[in-house]
């Protein structure tokens, strides 16, 4: 029998930020709001909410206000998104971009959130045709 371990590590595109967290998170939400949306160029953002002081970083990511009280910290070098903090909303925690785990099935995603924002399209993905790779 395997145990799961209790941690998992992930890091930014290019290496230049990596972080720990613990396996164990508040919420695994997957947000469909245009703000993630907008930020990360994606339709969707998982993000994985942790006590600040359980998360390890090496590297120091650039913070941008991207609200009044929300900061969004991301590698300076290569752009990608990786956590989000608002000490008004969330005090003391720490959202983290989960598809940036290395192992990113270590926290399974729990809920869908902003979905009164998501992308028409989005609610059809399983009807449409589906490719292992890209297809040639």
């Amino acid at each position: 029998m395997t145990d799961t371990p209790t941690r998992a590590a992930g890091r930014c595109h290019c290496g230049a930020i990596r972080y720990s967290m613990p396996t164990a998170v508040e919420h695994h939400a997957l947000c469909h709001c245009q703000d993630c949306r907008r930020h990360a160029g994606a339709p969707l953002v998982g993000w994985g909410m942790v006590a600040r002081d359980a998360l390890d970083v090496s590297g120091t990511p650039k913070i941008y206000a991207s609200s009044e009280h929300g900061r969004r910290h991301f590698c300076g070098d290569c752009g990608t998104g990786l956590f989000y903090t608002n000490e008004q909303v969330f005090p003391g925690q720490i959202d983290v971009q989960t598809a940036t785990l290395d192992d990113p099935d270590l926290i399974p995603a729990q809920v869908q959130i902003q979905t009164a924002e998501r992308i028409g399209w989005m609610e059809r993905l399983d009807q449409m045709p589906s490719f292992e790779r890209y297809p040639g």
